[in-house]
């Protein structure tokens, strides 16, 4: 389970599915590259403030589970993740160039959605529906919401 980052003034629990898809849907993603690409990874939760829970790579496109801080948006997350990892996938396996013609490696779409740990839509919507109302307080405090 994920820890919450805890800053000088906040604390905060921001989970995100990511999917980048390779450029033309090549299979490229190798068991060596996709290794490759998790070492990168590493190097990048050691530079910014992003942190790779989990890393699913398929042949032509690869899921990531992160974590990270209100001050990166996710298109901010999703261009350093991409492009970091394209430069030094290209640079370590120069050989994928001949697949991925144009100096592409990702598609520039990806898909990227919010994760919550605690509570789903409609749990959020029936907690903020109900402020104020202590009938409806007490209705979604059994179901186990909490805040903080």
């Amino acid at each position: 389970m994920s820890e919450h980052i805890h800053k000088s003034h906040n604390k905060s629990l921001f989970l995100y599915h990511l999917v980048c898809p390779i450029k033309y849907r090549r299979k490229v993603l190798t068991a060596e590259v996709s290794q490759t690409l998790r070492n990168i990874c590493l190097e990048i939760s050691a530079r910014y403030e992003v942190h790779f829970l989990e890393i699913g790579c398929d042949e032509d496109h690869v899921h990531f589970l992160i974590q990270s801080v209100p001050m990166m948006s996710a298109k901010k997350i999703s261009n350093t993740i991409k492009s970091l990892i394209a430069r030094e996938i290209f640079r370590l396996h120069p050989e994928i160039k001949r697949f991925l013609w144009g100096g592409k490696f990702w598609t520039s779409g990806y898909y990227i959605n919010t994760v919550g740990q605690y509570a789903n839509e409609e749990v959020i919507k029936k907690y903020v529906q109900g402020q104020g109302n202590s009938q409806s307080y007490e209705k979604i405090h059994t179901s186990q919401l909490k805040l903080f």
